[in-house]
């Protein structure tokens, strides 16, 4: 192709767009058209900062189809990467990535040198709690004969608590025996009927995560789910903005690309993967100790992010 030769790159979420000649690194691209692309290292391939995700397929909005050889093959240089920040999977250096076609690249919000901080805070006000969920502290005598121990566990909770014939939900049979290997342990029963956790030990506190999912920002809130309390709240932009700005432009990359409606089902879940990691480690609890979640949206982001 001649040295000549131009292509149209577009940025997203920005959506910044122009022509640059074929060779031009991403980074250099980006710093021609005041794309926000962090680099620490000044483009040397040392720092990992500059990671970028290639678009592949059809992208109506700006007439570009783009294919995996429209950047230049991993080099040298980022084959041999060993950076302290690690290169994810799917993801290239925008400094030794080169353009060679028309192109849409996403800046994942890690690659942005002023990163945004989306915090949506709530303020619930006076409520009466009903909890759906309750902690229960047994100690079993595991000397005695004749039962499992999820029928002495129920047996304590009938006993000491008045709930007759617990059941199990299967996601916490795996966890039934370690815990009971404890001096005591503490159990969580949904609506009075159902075993939904177990934690060696004394266990004080489960919660429930709050999500908006919105077209440009997801938000959410981590609950005591006994007292109300909101522990701790976070937010952050809807990775989902790389396949269209707006709804619609979603929908029409759904449309228009097989399998479009799993890659934006996967994107959003990885985001509330992500965003409930970073409430608990905010508010010190363990993952196993959120125990519900909602999810609140527009029809599109409720279907997409169910994989309906």
């Amino acid at each position: 192709m001649p040295a000549s030769a131009q292509h149209r790159v577009v940025f997203t979420p920005s959506g910044l767009s122009g022509q640059v000649d074929s060779g031009t690194s991403v980074l250099e691209a980006a710093r021609r058209l005041g794309v926000d692309l962090d680099t620490v290292c000044g483009g040397r391939g040392i720092c990992g900062r500059c990671q970028i995700v290639p678009g592949i397929g059809e992208f109506a909005k700006w007439a570009i189809t783009a294919t995996a050889d429209h950047l230049s093959p991993p080099g040298e240089l980022e084959l041999e990467y060993r950076g302290k920040r690690p290169l994810r999977a799917g993801q290239r250096l925008g400094c030794a990535a080169r353009i060679v076609g028309d192109v849409v690249v996403d800046v994942p919000p890690e690659s942005h040198i002023h990163r945004q901080v989306v915090r949506k805070q709530v303020d619930v006000g006076d409520l009466v709690v009903d909890p759906m969920v309750t902690l229960h502290y047994v100690v079993l005598d595991l000397a005695e004969d004749g039962e499992s121990v999820t029928e002495r566990i129920a047996a304590r909770l009938d006993q000491e608590w008045s709930i007759p014939h617990a059941g199990f939900d299967s996601s916490v049979l795996v966890q039934v025996h370690e815990a009971a290997s404890a001096d005591g342990l503490t159990v969580a029963v949904r609506d009075r009927a159902q075993v939904v956790g177990i934690w060696p030990g004394y266990v004080d506190r489960v919660a429930g995560v709050a999500v908006d999912v919105g077209s440009t920002t997801i938000a959410g809130h981590l609950c005591d789910l006994a007292t109300g309390e909101v522990l701790a709240s976070a937010g952050r932009m809807n990775p989902q903005i790389r396949f269209g700005e707006d709804l619609m432009s979603r929908v029409s990359y759904v449309m228009m690309n097989p399998g479009g409606d799993a890659e934006l089902t996967a994107a959003v879940r990885a985001a509330l993967d992500d965003l409930v990691g970073e409430l608990c480690a905010d508010a010190g609890l363990d993952l196993t100790q959120v125990l519900d979640l909602v999810l609140v949206g527009n029809p599109i982001m409720h279907h997409i992010a169910l994989g309906i």
